[in-house]
């Protein structure tokens, strides 16, 4: 069997290739001066001492904060949780420590600041959206459409706000979302209705498996079906309840079927 020899390199070669006498001088000359590396060292140390002033003096001290977005409520919790941040400089303005003053607060949904030389923080705040009172026994609390709790407050507080009930979990955590199922269905259609532009007052909201049914302040009954195409069954809601009105004598409306809406007088037909 033919060998096949290996090929052999050729060895590594190098050589000095000397500058003419011109090109190195031509070299030389782009080469930084000593004058101007003390020049450039200079202005990095004035910089430098610059920013450090800007830091540790009044020049740009926090003043002024400008709340844009939230109602006077929400407004005035926002001033009082970012307080103690006047007189630091807008500079070192410490984000983290603004999102934990601001993440605290429960009927902020979300924010964002811009600092605005040389002495204001302008803030911008989405505020929760109170939808309803969720109640157990003598205990209630104000939910927002985030299904988010905002506070703890007395049966008869916010008188305005549906009323929806809570059946199995433990109280509600002031800042964290309700867990109750059937609860949180509630909330769902309601900041449906939000959305919607509902008109009619909703008094309480009840909840069954497949069925979730809005007792509007007139009394009336109106009959939702299951938890799907919410906005379209309210635009018909609101369409035909003038009509409903008008008659009177209706217990309830059924838009459970939103293409065939239906008026009744016993409330205890299941639509």
């Amino acid at each position: 069997m033919a060998q096949i020899r290996p090929q052999q390199r050729p060895p590594a070669r190098a050589a000095v290739i000397a500058l003419r006498i011109g090109d190195s001088r031509a070299l030389l000359r782009l080469l930084p001066t000593g004058r101007s590396i003390l020049v450039g060292f200079a202005l990095v140390a004035a910089a430098a001492g610059l920013y450090l002033l800007a830091r540790e003096t009044p020049m740009f001290a926090l003043q002024r904060i400008e709340i844009a977005g939230a109602p006077p409520g929400v407004t005035a919790r926002v001033e009082r949780a970012l307080a103690p941040l006047e007189g630091r400089t807008l500079i070192s303005l410490d984000r983290a420590e603004v999102e934990r003053r601001l993440g605290a607060l429960p009927d902020v949904a979300a924010w964002s600041y811009d600092r605005d030389f040389p002495h204001t923080l302008r803030v911008s705040i989405r505020p929760e959206h109170p939808v309803a009172v969720a109640r157990r026994g003598a205990q209630a609390w104000v939910v927002a459409a985030s299904a988010r709790t905002l506070a703890r407050v007395p049966l008869r507080a916010r008188p305005g706000l549906p009323r929806i009930w809570l059946a199995h979990s433990g109280d509600p955590v002031v800042g964290s979302p309700i867990t109750d199922r059937f609860a949180l269905r509630s909330v769902r259609v309601l900041a449906g209705a939000r959305l919607a532009h509902f008109r009619g007052r909703i008094r309480m909201v009840r909840p069954r498996e497949h069925e979730l049914t809005l007792l509007l302040g007139s009394g009336l009954q109106l009959r939702l079906g299951e938890l799907q195409a919410i906005r379209l069954k309210l635009a018909v809601a609101t369409r035909v309840l003038p009509t409903v009105y008008a008659h009177g004598g209706y217990a309830y409306l059924d838009v459970s079927v939103p293409e065939r809406p239906v008026a009744g007088t016993n409330p205890q037909l299941e639509g």
